[in-house]
């Protein structure tokens, strides 16, 4: 220790003339370690002393598994409940149970939210604590979700009525779930599905729907089995999710940014929603090209189009990377054509197998005929065709085509780019969905997420990551835990959008990444370098006659 007398003997001894000389430098190094560790050793105690605070990786684990907590339980009085529920579990319990349970569940859901941007910002000064847990603080926020009824969306009646109709014959791409009769399987789904979807037929692929096929064939139709059996679809989603933002080289922040998003909680654990198993499929194709297998990846693309068409964007620059690999007029024109050729022909195996024929081709524009009020181009269009014409919907359908023209535009442009080297492709297709999504027309709070989970693993302590984070924060209250889309919903949304966006202006994150040693690691760090450095003398001491 420093207050060994050793090291003054050794002084004492060392005096000649009159002269001083230094400890040796095999006793320097030897302190210098020990001091390092002694550093470290405080680091360390003050880090478990902090894990008790509320603003801790610890606390937020527990504040965010509180949040989905109440979600769930409010669930059970505001959730998305069936007309028809033989079991009881999921019974409305009147309106006053329905109040409670919605205040419970924006309380829970505030909760969440603050819970993952307090850790997304201890992920960005390089915690150990925080880094080190991400997957068990997603399986603490995701648990209490997995037993929940249907939340923030009916959407999951429409795939179990739609898997039905597939298991009784129908033509599910030519009619909606209301055909199905009183003695058909699903038919407690079918009543429950909500709005508009009632009489449209399914915009999604054979893929999906063979899937939703086992799940009625299984459960025999049942509303609470069939829920369970589409949530554990859901939670495998997840976990392909989590797989391929991983491997595409996101640590536990671009895990932060996307699986353990409140967005993807509510939506696709709560919701269900089989955007999920789109984009972990589309993002596990994307792994494997990045990898050299592009071959394989462009299969995985094709079977996310047979979920939902978007993930065709992906193939674009799956063909970027071939092209970039191979080089020259050969690997661009391997490049636009093949990645393509690949995934049709698995879409084309897909739709014989399934058997539900080739319907999908010409439902992928039903939803735009719903007008939803986050599509900006359906919003713009509807409101210049009030102004110029008696018929709105015209003027309305041009401006949608305009919104999906530029998209083209801009999803080229980030494509150009990628190829020249500008942008790496992966981010680029996270993009290139924003901008799809921005200007479809039809928008819903979770299509945001397709491009989300591709720039989360390049860029989520960076400005873009923080803004897209913050949006996804603000579109957690558009929709109400019974799946309707309240005016305060809005209203809370652009409260949140706005305190998000001036915080990230006034206080954006410094990351770590890219420089200097994060916050956590240093203390190790230095005892390695001290432990090297005090080596390194006391071999220098003793080489030497």
């Amino acid at each position: 220790m420093f207050w060994d007398t050793s090291g003054r003997t050794e002084g004492r001894n060392a005096l000649v003339d009159g002269v001083r000389s230094p400890p040796s430098r095999a006793r320097r190094g030897a302190r210098s370690v020990e001091c390092a560790a002694m550093g470290h050793q405080d680091d360390r105690t003050a880090e478990a002393s902090g894990r008790r605070r509320p603003g801790s990786a610890s606390g937020c684990r527990w504040l965010g598994a509180f949040g989905s907590l109440a979600v769930a339980v409010g669930g059970y009085g505001a959730g998305t409940l069936p007309v028809r529920e033989p079991w009881g579990l999921w019974a409305p319990r009147g309106s006053a149970t329905a109040v409670a349970g919605a205040l419970l569940a924006y309380l829970g859901l505030t909760l969440l939210v603050v819970a993952w941007w307090r850790y997304g910002v201890l992920l960005a000064r390089g915690v150990r604590e925080a880094r080190e847990r991400v997957l068990g603080t997603l399986a603490w926020w995701t648990a209490p979700l997995v037993l929940a009824p249907p939340l923030y969306s009916a959407d999951v009646y429409s795939y179990i009525a739609q898997g039905a109709m597939v298991l009784e014959g129908y033509d599910v791409y030519g009619a909606g779930p209301s055909v199905l009769g009183p003695g058909d399987l699903g038919a407690d789904a079918a009543a429950s599905v909500g709005g508009h979807w009632t009489d449209t037929p399914a915009p999604y692929g054979p893929v999906f729907l063979v899937l939703a096929r086992a799940v009625v064939e299984l459960t025999g139709g049942a509303i609470v089995p069939a829920v369970a059996g589409m949530r554990l679809i859901a939670l495998g989603a997840l976990a392909l999710i989590v797989w391929a933002v991983r491997g595409l080289g996101g640590g536990s922040g671009a895990l932060w940014l996307a699986a353990l998003n409140p967005l993807l909680l509510i939506h696709v654990v709560g919701g269900m929603h089989n955007d999920g198993l789109m984009i972990g499929l589309m993002l596990s194709g994307v792994l494997l090209a990045t990898r050299g297998r592009w071959v394989l990846g462009a299969v995985l693309v094709g079977l996310a189009m047979m979920i939902k068409s978007p993930a065709a964007v992906a193939l674009l620059f799956v063909g970027v990377m071939v092209a970039r690999r191979d080089g020259g007029v050969r690997g661009v024109a391997k490049g636009l054509v093949l990645p393509g050729l690949v995934a049709g022909a698995v879409a084309a195996g897909a739709t014989v197998v399934a058997g539900t024929g080739f319907g999908w081709l010409r439902t992928q524009s039903v939803a735009g005929a719903i007008h939803t009020a986050l599509s900006a181009t359906s919003d713009v269009g509807l409101g210049l065709g009030l102004l110029l014409a008696d018929d709105p919907d015209p003027v309305k359908g041009v401006v949608q085509k305009l919104g999906l023209l530029a998209a083209a535009v801009i999803i080229l442009a980030l494509a150009w780019r990628a190829w020249k080297g500008r942008i790496d492709p992966v981010p680029a297709l996270g993009l290139s969905l924003v901008a799809l999504v921005a200007l479809s027309p039809m928008v819903q709070p979770w299509y945001l997420l397709w491009g989300v989970c591709a720039v989360a693993p390049a860029a989520w302590d960076t400005r873009r990551g923080q803004v897209l984070a913050v949006v996804s924060a603000a579109l957690v209250y558009e929709t109400a835990p019974s799946g309707r889309t309240p005016g305060y919903g809005f209203a809370v949304a652009a409260v949140v959008l706005v305190v998000g966006l001036w915080w990230v202006r006034r206080a954006a994150w410094a990351s770590p990444r890219g420089g200097g040693t994060a916050e956590g690691d240093a203390a190790p760090a230095a005892v390695a370098r001290q432990e090297r450095v005090g080596q390194q003398r006391v071999g220098q001491e003793e080489a030497r006659p």
